[in-house]
């Protein structure tokens, strides 16, 4: 009976002395995962984003879908334009004297591809709306439309991905206190956003941490 009780004893403390390790090390680890993948996130946003500010450039409007923003990227063009100030002479019916009349020119220089000019040979831009290692091949969820702001009619876009699709394998109580994040080092919410339906804005809801990750 005292070698059953010893047994016992040492069994719960391997399992208690497990758990302690567990509670210390699973949110590092939670943290290194989290990070690697909300990286390779936040970089699809940003290509998505720089690609939705160009197609604005030259239709007025944001893409309300992935086919014609890659569309876009692969048939479109920039047009490269110089302003200029000018001036000439010109007789005043008024004052009845030639009076110095100004005026700005714009010409036009060139077109550019979209490709070229955001992706050069790269052809990820074909795999836009691909979440990073997506468990079941969910795709990143993106709207676009018009807001009315002080009288303008604005145009406005968001794309967005789910942190629990991102985190689908680890453990539930992390990916729920992740869900909750409310702070200025941490991607707030339970999406990882750029743009967005409500404001005139295309800034990501992601901290300076991933950004100057890509710097790197």
């Amino acid at each position: 009976m005292k070698t059953i009780i010893q047994i016992v004893l040492w069994i719960s403390c391997i399992g208690l002395g497990y758990l302690i390790y567990n509670s210390v090390t699973g949110p590092i680890e939670f943290k290194k995962v989290k990070v690697e993948r909300f990286g390779k996130v936040v970089a699809k946003l940003k290509d998505i984003r720089n690609t939705q500010e160009a197609y604005k450039t030259v239709n007025g409007k944001y893409a309300k879908d992935f086919k014609s923003l890659i569309k876009f990227i692969d048939t479109g063009s920039y047009v490269i334009t110089q302003q200029r100030d000018s001036s000439f002479m010109e007789f005043d019916k008024t004052y009845q004297i030639d009076m110095l009349n100004e005026v700005k020119i714009i010409d036009t220089l060139a077109f550019v591809s979209v490709r070229d000019s955001l992706f050069k040979k790269d052809t990820r831009f074909k795999n836009l709306m691909e979440i990073p290692g997506a468990p079941n091949g969910e795709k990143i969820t993106m709207d676009a439309g018009f807001i009315e702001k002080s009288g303008y009619r604005a145009p406005v876009f968001i794309a967005k991905v789910a942190k629990s699709i991102l985190l689908s394998d680890q453990p539930k109580d992390l990916v729920s206190r992740e869900n909750s994040q409310m702070s200025v080092e941490e991607v707030n919410g339970p999406d990882i956003t750029v743009g967005s339906m409500d404001e005139v804005s295309t800034s990501g809801n992601w901290p300076p941490v991933y950004d100057r990750k890509e710097k790197k």
